[in-house]
Formats: structure tokens, sequence, C-alpha cells
């Protein structure tokens, strides 16, 4: 195992690690604040409000990332309008683009369903009371059902968000510099698969550790309310040891 070539080409592995980073925080951002509305949307018992939505979901969640992307990348980008408009256009020409919108609808597409999902797990008791305090229906999904939605989603969306990063890896095949172009790159150069691959991955798994990482901090702040509680004497309650002794 010789690592020279992965020294030598440290700043090429920095450039594909920024662009990985910026390609999936970009993504997963926009994608989270397209799923909001379109999971409530979803959740409408109107077929002309939810079929166009659970169509979208299905097509995006039925079929391949890299046929989304290719679509999108060589099926969009070569039509004659946006031949033009690229012309005029400068940020069209660069495939980072192409990549940002198919990696974007793939994720509001999965993130909807989560996220509808946790609206529907919704004690209806809770709704009931937002109702009897007097709140709007607005009000109801702001102050009660989404925020409550949220926690029950937490764990599905941060294997979503480890799913993107890993579904990022095919950017490279429309000449995107990533993690793994960076890679591909290095093996061209030196024939040294395992160094340059096995590089990436650690920082993949990097990646991955951080994110499950937050992750664990956001649901142990947010389901701080489930956690037994301290008394006077700063020992905690175990109800099930007791729920056993009895």
């Amino acid at each position: 195992m010789d690592f020279g070539p992965i020294l030598e080409n440290y700043d090429l592995y920095l450039e594909g690690l920024v662009t990985t980073v910026k390609l999936v925080s970009a993504s997963l951002v926009i994608g989270l604040a397209m799923a909001i509305p379109l999971a409530i949307l979803r959740t409408s018992s109107n077929p002309l409000v939810n079929l166009p939505v659970w169509s979208f979901t299905y097509f995006f969640r039925g079929t391949p990332l890299l046929v989304q992307m290719f679509l999108i990348y060589y099926g969009l980008g070569q039509l004659q309008f946006m031949i033009e408009l690229s012309r005029e256009v400068d940020f069209l020409r660069d495939a980072y683009w192409y990549a940002l919108f198919a990696f974007t609808l793939n994720t509001a597409a999965y993130t909807t369903e989560i996220i509808k999902g946790a609206i529907d797990g919704t004690p209806y008791g809770e709704i009931e009371a937002a109702r009897a305090c007097g709140m709007s229906k607005a009000q109801t999904y702001t102050r009660v059902i989404l925020p409550s939605a949220f926690r029950r989603a937490l764990p599905a969306y941060s294997n979503e968000v480890i799913f993107m990063l890993h579904g990022s890896a095919i950017a490279s095949v429309i000449t995107i510099v990533d993690l793994t172009g960076a890679a591909r790159i290095v093996n061209s150069r030196y024939f040294s698969p395992y160094e340059a691959f096995l590089s990436v991955a650690a920082l993949y798994l990097c990646l991955t550790f951080l994110i499950v990482g937050g992750f664990k901090l956001l649901e142990r702040r947010w389901f701080a309310h489930l956690r037994p509680r301290e008394d006077v004497s700063g020992k905690a309650k175990d109800k099930g040891k007791l729920r056993q002794a009895a």
C-alpha cells in the first residue's frame, strides 16, 4: 500500500470533499423545504391535491437516482430551449447544477413520505386539544402537528441524510469532481485503486460518523422529556425495575 499519491494529491481530495459537502447540504436543505408543504398536501383526502404529490414521490422513490440524474443531465440539458438558455446563463453549463436538481427532487420525494407518515402518526388527542384551545388549522399545524411530527421523523430522516451522502458518489459520472471523482482521477493517474478508493471510503466514513453524532445530539435534546427524571437525591427513577420488583 503506497499512500504517496494520496498525499501528493491531497488538494484534489480536499476539493472533492468541499464539493460533496456543498452538494449534499444544499440538496437536503432545499429538499426539506419542498417536502414540508408537499407532506401536508399528501395527507389531504382530496385526490386532486393528493394524487399529483403521490405521483411525484412514487416516481422518484421507484426509479434509481442514477437514472434520474441521467434524465436531467442528458435529457433536460440537451433540449433545444435549454441549449439556447445555457448560452445566456453561464451556470447552466455546469454539471453541478443538474446534479443538485436531481438530488433535490430525489430527497424531497423521500422526505415527503417520511414527514407524511409522521403527521399521520400524530395522536388525535393532541389535535383535539389544539382545537379545544381555539387554534386554527394553520396554528394547529405549526404549533402542534409539525413539531410533534418532526420529532417522530428524526430517526428515519437521519437515515435519509446518510443515504443521500452515499448516493452523491454517482455525481462523478457527469464530470463533477466530488470525493469519488477525485479518487477516479488519482486512480487514472497512478493506477492505484486500493489507495485511491480506500482513502475516499475513510472520508465518507468520517462524514457518516459526524452525521450520526449530530442526529444523536438532536435526539437527546428533542426526546429529553422521555428520559427518566432524577429525584432530589440524584438517582434516576427506573419505572421498569419497579414494575419487575412488584
